[in-house]
């Protein structure tokens, strides 16, 4: 058995051969990836991120009026946030729909009552992100 690396010509630890694209490539992989350190580290924060939310939708609601337009795209910001309460304030599973037992039946099943279809994580992440992306849509 070999456990070095072949001689191919696609090998991943070859620092010597850097071309722009795997460049551009490591460099990608780095920022998602440190991008992604950020978001998990906001996970507990609750309180502060709902804050910044709420900081975030006031100076979209002060831009819209001090440019005294772009209702349009209000509109369509405000029709896509009540479809995220919509799937936030809703259950996963239907329990009309359901079949077999709701209840727990053995002692190893949990009773999990409610189960959101979209996370608060996510809704939240949802909602900051198209409100800085309609801020964005907002040319003077």
């Amino acid at each position: 058995m070999e456990t070095g690396p072949t001689g191919g010509g696609l090998g991943g630890d070859d620092l010597s051969q850097s071309s722009p694209a795997t460049a551009i490539s490591r460099w990608s992989f780095e920022v998602s990836r440190r991008y992604q350190h950020v978001l998990d580290k906001t996970v507990p924060h609750i309180l502060y991120r709902w804050v910044a939310c709420l900081v975030l939708v006031l100076i979209y609601a002060v831009r819209v009026y001090f440019v005294q337009g772009f209702y349009i795209i209000t509109y369509g910001l405000g029709i896509y946030l009540l479809n995220l309460l919509m799937g936030f304030l809703s259950p996963q599973v239907d329990p009309e729909m359901q079949d077999g037992p709701s209840l727990p039946t053995r002692g190893s099943d949990e009773f999990r009552p409610f189960v959101r279809r979209l996370p608060e994580f996510k809704f939240w992440f949802a909602i900051s992100l198209f409100i800085i992306v309609g801020y964005d849509l907002i040319d003077d």
